[in-house]
């Protein structure tokens, strides 16, 4: 009985423990979210005090207003909503297609063409290489640029193709006795089933086509073609004084606002549609993510 006793107490001591940790990880996690949150919403000057930790001390939204008040920035938000949608799409599609023609177990040097593809996830042609090609190709200062150049990744096609080989054979079998072809399979059974891989390959290319600022630094010249994420990032690298003063409209009265509260205000604008557009997805990305983990 005292030997029974005491399990249970070691038991409730390890939860008890566990549930801390947990507590301690979640705390570890959250916090410098939230630091930067207090911080964006906090008077820039103010901040340089320092002793913030918890709420903002003077609640100003003039570090929002500095970012905002370029009148550039509509412009590179709508490019880079647009450049999200299309990118995504044309991505998720193409990215499908090539996988469904590698996932057929009849494809003629299939094993080969996954081993060369394999070697492109590990080694690539370099920055230099990749300028003069879509110099060549006539991408400088074109939308396209963030379209093609990412169009096909080969990690998200073995993604794609290890889902497409889960789905029962007899689905296929079925569709071409009765007169299918293999476009009207891939549009009209597999990409329906298979909407947990599409919207996991949708969040991860839509983070990335968001927060993308490289390809808008080193393929644009054209401010009308600068994406959010690369125009806030001239914004952070031109506000490099410690002290910013931005007078209010219609009063003679000024706000100070930092280097430092401009860039955790842009942190904050530029993180938050994706925060928002991730729990549509959630229940497709867990089960995105245990694809291939059962066989059987």
């Amino acid at each position: 009985m005292s030997l029974i006793k005491r399990k249970t107490i070691g038991e409730a001591v390890f939860d008890i423990i566990n549930n801390l940790g947990m507590l301690l990880i979640c705390f570890v996690t959250l916090y410098p979210i939230w630091y930067v949150l207090i911080n964006a919403f906090n008077d820039g000057k103010d901040a340089m005090l320092g002793g913030i930790y918890w709420w903002p001390r003077v609640f100003s939204l003039e570090n929002f207003k500095a970012v905002f008040d370029n009148p550039g920035i509509t412009t590179a938000m709508l490019l880079t909503v647009a450049k999200t949608l299309v990118g995504v799409g044309a991505h998720v599609f193409f990215t499908a297609m090539v996988a469904y023609a590698f996932s057929r177990r009849e494809l003629i040097f299939g094993r080969f063409y996954i081993f060369l593809g394999t070697i492109t996830m590990i080694f690539s042609g370099g920055l230099i290489p990749t300028y003069l090609l879509i110099r060549d190709l006539h991408m400088l200062d074109t939308f396209a640029v963030f379209i093609i150049p990412v169009l096909f990744s080969f990690f998200d096609l073995i993604i794609f193709m290890t889902f497409f080989r889960e789905i029962p054979d007899g689905l296929d079998e079925a569709a071409r006795i009765d007169g299918a072809n293999d476009w009207t399979i891939l549009l009209r059974i597999v990409l329906p089933v298979s909407m947990p891989v599409i919207a996991t390959i949708a969040l991860f290319h839509g983070v990335y086509q968001w927060n993308d600022y490289f390809a808008g630094i080193i393929y644009i010249n054209k401010e009308s073609l600068q994406p959010i994420q690369t125009f806030l990032y001239r914004v952070v690298a031109q506000s490099s004084s410690n002290i910013m003063t931005t007078a209010l409209q219609g009063s003679a009265v000024t706000k100070t606002v930092t280097s430092q509260s401009v860039k955790l205000a842009t942190m904050v604008v530029t993180t938050l549609p994706i925060v928002f557009a991730y729990p549509f997805l959630q229940r497709y990305f867990v089960k995105g993510m245990m694809i291939g983990s059962i066989k059987g």
